[in-house]
């Protein structure tokens, strides 16, 4: 009978263990709610008693609670009402982050009998968090080079929340140079950016501030804002401009070496390095290069040797200011020399030797004495006598030099002769001729000749200089002095022996009297460029005769030379013009002329070539210039007041230094004689750069894949950009743009290699990817952006984490198999492969795993359990990770088994037998029995007795173990 109850018992929980595990399996993920974040301690969640159809009364006789699987308990059940309750307040953010579906989940454990019922709770996001900029204000520089178009990645804002909650827009300030666009990236998340639709110019505005403001959708809208700073850098896009386009200024020929002649000066609107110039000449002649000097910093222009009027009246100098990023500027200085007093006069005075009667009338014109200084500056002096001595008269006119030796006094006599008159001191004040003794008596010359004295003065300064009296010949006999001119014209580079004209003839002289008359010529020159026939007819060239050597500029260029007859004594003055030939071709002082052109430079800046050098005059000199065709330059022709004509160079196009580097153009420059000749410059144009080009990176977007245990100070990767410009407009120095201040703890970038390399951990578990956005900056200060994606690749540096939930324990020894005794929660942080996990337990055990959903295993007993034979069982379950190396981890599960009354007591002995003997006292031990019971507790305790005494030996049964029965009958 109780054998037959202790198997009914056996069925009965067999069966009760199977229904509780169906239900289980049949309530797991059965309930779900949701309710909004940050609800308050103890709100509501749900019904679970009326959604798991449980009463009231018998979820707390059945133990019923809430059993969470992650770290920290969001809720609990009262057992009061069967409700699911807050027990700490969420925050969605804190626990999802971006996660659009952030879920809790949880387990409600009912015993007796036991019941699992798994279920999740969905956090609702609320919009409890307004968009945020890293900073509250941003400072963005643009080059005012920077074409319009251009784009500026802007610091993005952040809104924890999701959905309809989350950043939905970017909107900014009016700006009529900017616009804003905003993209929205791959992964959702909308990025702004600043377009440049205008212009800028530092000058006009150096400095622009913009409101960036983001808002949400939520309700209400929640927004935040960040000022946004731009600075404009400046572009060196303006040329210095001089103060005056012409500099004029006049200085004496005696002005010390050293002086100063005048200052330029020129600005710049722009700023630092491009606002600092330097002056200099621009393609003067050499000649002038040595006459002056000009200092580079201050713009002042000096003399650096003597001046000298009778050989350049006028200088017409062209300055340039230059700015360090190559713009210029041109101007004319134009210098005009005034004369001074350097020069004394020197008086040629020409005679025949005539006796002249003593009772000559006054006023009567002995000889024209003609003064003057270099290059024909009228002297007023005149010779005439009044009877007592003579005196000086005011007159203009014409001067020939000779040089002869110095004597105190000039004697004249009758007939040729030739003296000399002493040099007076240049301080007297006027110049005299005057008798060397009383006219009414006799002198030493013979024949009546007088003596007389002539004394010249300089009219200017006092001490300009002594007075070169050169040679006299003194008119002493009665005639005229003819004043007529003849007046021939002959070109230049006449062989020698050609005819200039039939001076005889053209005198009134017939071949009978000219033996009488003695007809010769004299001149002043050095050089005898004409001579007469041997009959005395022609007058014809003697040496050769080049225009401009002798006159240079001046026109007419005019050879004079006195005609002389006796018998009676005439001078006739003669004057032969020299006929400009083409016989010169215009010249360039330099064959090559390089200029440098920043490509920056503005079409309709000139730039001077200076002019060209034709000795000729008239329709034979330089009369213009021409340019081979091109269209990015055209040519312009200038003339000077003193009508030199200069090119200027014009540009009529855009240049582009990243297209074409140099252009070689030939300048030509004509003259109009016939034939026509010409000379040619080559002219070689440097395109100097500009910075118009900014950088470009090689990638619009780089794509990186990070081991997430990369160490720190490992190189990750590499950005790369290049820019068409040169020198320091293509150096380009990189940076992190725009980023989160926790994004900086983990990356570093080189700014002049590009390399980014890893500066703090990586953590795959924690963010999965990183948005960079990469900053090119060159030397002018235009900008490029990248965007860098990094994807995170998980590797196996989490080991799963193993959750026990005892169901049973102690465990009844006689549990049927497939009885559940405890619930094992996995999980690893790694994903993929890594985050794969299997669980395992020690073997030759009577427990196996079951799998039950995902990361969660069943320890259930597999086959029948003996507390006698095992009270106890310390069971290691492992977790292994598919990993490479795989990583696990343990945890040690001791069940006791429980005892049931199995096993009955069992004695010793199958008999016992003893002898009594009858003459024993009361109390006498007559037999020692014993009985054993494997069970524990009340079930293995022995209570004997005996059953009929009228028996040998009756049975006992014991209801508890004893190991030792020892009973004593009376």
């Amino acid at each position: 009978m109780c054998a037959a109850g202790r198997r009914w018992g056996r069925r009965q929980r067999a069966l009760l263990w199977a229904v509780l595990l169906a239900a289980w399996e049949a309530a797991w993920g059965q309930l779900r709610y949701s309710v909004p974040e940050e609800m308050p301690k103890g709100s509501f969640v749900g019904d679970v008693a009326k959604d798991l159809g449980l009463q009231l009364p018998a979820l707390k006789d059945r133990d019923a609670h809430v059993f969470d699987t992650g770290r920290t308990r969001y809720f609990f059940l009262d057992l009061r009402n069967g409700h699911l309750s807050m027990m700490e307040q969420v925050d969605r953010e804190e626990i999802c982050a971006a996660v659009a579906k952030c879920v809790l989940s949880f387990d409600i454990l009912v015993k007796r009998p036991m019941n699992i019922y798994k279920g999740e709770v969905e956090i609702l996001d609320i919009n409890d968090n307004p968009p945020s900029f890293p900073e509250g204000r941003s400072v963005l520089e643009i080059s005012e080079n920077t074409a319009p178009g251009a784009r500026f990645p802007l610091e993005r804002a952040h809104d924890p929340d999701i959905g309809v909650n989350s950043l939905q827009n970017y909107e900014c300030s009016r700006s009529s140079y900017f616009t804003l666009e905003v993209k929205t990236g791959d992964d959702g998340v909308k990025y702004p950016e600043l377009l440049l639709v205008k212009s800028l110019d530092r000058e006009q505005k150096a400095a622009h501030n913009l409101i960036l403001t983001a808002t949400d959708n939520g309700s209400p809208v929640k927004s935040g804002s960040t000022t946004i700073e731009i600075i404009v850098l400046d572009g060196n896009d303006n040329a210095p401009e001089f103060t005056q386009s012409v500099y004029k200024v006049t200085v004496r020929e005696d002005v010390a070496v050293g002086s100063r002649v005048l200052q330029v000066t020129a600005t710049d609107r722009d700023e630092g390095p491009n606002a600092e110039v330097k002056y200099s000449f621009f393609k003067i002649p050499e000649k002038f290069d040595k006459t002056f000097k000009m200092d580079p910093e201050s713009g002042e222009i000096v003399i650096t040797e003597n001046l000298n009027f009778e050989e350049h009246e006028f200088y017409e100098l062209v300055v340039q200011a230059r700015d360090v990023g190559g713009l210029s500027s041109h101007s004319k200085v134009l210098i005009k020399v005034v004369d001074v007093n350097n020069y004394v006069p020197e008086i040629v005075i020409m005679s025949v030797f005539t006796p002249v009667p003593e009772d000559t009338p006054l006023g009567t014109q002995l000889l024209p004495a003609d003064s003057g200084a270099l290059r024909g500056v009228p002297v007023s002096h005149f010779v005439g006598i009044d009877g007592v001595r003579a005196f000086l008269q005011s007159y203009s006119h014409e001067v020939s030099l000779t040089a002869d030796s110095r004597k105190s006094q000039l004697r004249f006599s009758a007939g040729s002769c030739c003296d000399t008159l002493p040099a007076r001191p240049p301080d007297e004040a006027s110049a005299d001729l005057v008798p060397s003794g009383d006219q009414d008596s006799e002198n030493e010359y013979p024949s009546g000749r007088k003596g007389m004295e002539v004394r010249s003065a300089a009219q200017g300064r006092a001490g300009a200089g002594r007075v070169a009296l050169l040679a006299a010949v003194l008119l002493c006999v009665w005639g005229r002095a003819a004043a007529e001119r003849l007046r021939y014209a002959i070109p230049e580079e006449l062989g020698r022996g050609s005819l200039v004209g039939p001076l005889a003839r053209d005198l009134g002289l017939s071949a009978d009297e000219l033996p009488a008359r003695k007809l010769r010529i004299v001149t002043g020159d050095e050089k005898q460029y004409f001579t007469l026939e041997e009959d005395k007819t022609n007058l014809r060239v003697n040496d050769r005769i080049d225009r401009e050597s002798i006159c240079g500029a001046l026109s007419p260029c005019v050879l004079s030379l006195e005609a002389v007859v006796e018998n009676p004594f005439d001078i006739f003055h003669v004057s032969v013009t020299i006929q400009d030939i083409n016989d010169n071709a215009p010249q360039f002082d330099r064959e090559f002329v390089p200029i440098e052109i920043i490509e920056s430079t503005p079409p309709g800046t000139r730039f001077p070539l200076g002019s060209g050098r034709d000795p000729d005059i008239g329709v034979n000199s330089l009369q213009n210039y021409e340019l081979t065709p091109n269209p990015l330059f055209s040519l312009l022709v200038r003339e000077s007041p003193d009508g030199t004509k200069h090119a200027e160079l014009v540009l009529e196009k855009v240049l582009d230094r990243e297209k074409q580097r140099n252009h070689h153009l030939i300048l030509t420059a004509v003259d109009g004689g016939d034939p026509i000749r010409s000379g040619t410059a080559q002219i070689k144009i440097n395109v100097t750069d500009a910075n118009d080009n900014p950088p470009v990176f090689t990638k619009e977007i780089y794509t990186v894949r990070l081991m997430e245990n990369l160490t720190e100070g490992s190189f990750a990767f590499q950005v790369k950009a290049t820019d068409n410009d040169e020198g320091t407009n293509a150096e380009i120095t990189c940076s992190f743009s725009n980023i989160a201040k926790s994004i900086l703890q983990l990356f570093t970038l080189d700014s002049k290699t590009g390399d980014v390399k890893v500066t703090g951990p990586l953590d795959y578990e924690e963010r999965k990817y990183y948005e960079l956005s990469v900053e090119g900056k060159d030397g002018g200060g235009l900008t490029a952006h990248a965007k860098v994606h990094i994807d995170i690749i998980d590797v196996n540096d989490d080991a799963p984490v193993l959750s026990l939930l005892p169901i049973l324990n102690p465990i009844p020894e006689d549990s049927v198999p497939s009885t559940v005794v405890a619930v094992i929660n996995v999980r690893d942080r790694d994903s993929g492969e890594n985050g794969e996990v299997n669980c395992k337990m020690d073997i030759n055990l009577p427990f196996r795993l079951e799998t039950s959903s995902e990361n969660t295993y069943k320890l259930i007993i597999a086959s029948a359990l003996d507390r006698e034979k095992v009270s106890a069982y310390n069971i290691t379950i492992t977790a292994t990770d598919r990993g490479r190396p795989a990583l696990w981890s343990s945890t040690e599960l001791v069940l006791e088994v429980s005892d049931v009354n199995d096993n009955a007591p069992v004695f010793e002995e199958a008999a016992y037998s003893a002898y009594v003997a009858e003459n024993n006292a009361a109390g006498a031990l007559v037999l020692r029995v014993q009985a054993r019971d494997a069970d524990a507790g009340a079930n293995g305790r022995i209570d004997p007795f005996v059953e009929n005494w009228t028996v040998a030996v009756g049975q006992c049964y014991f209801d508890k173990v004893l190991d030792v029965v020892e009973h004593v009958y009376h």
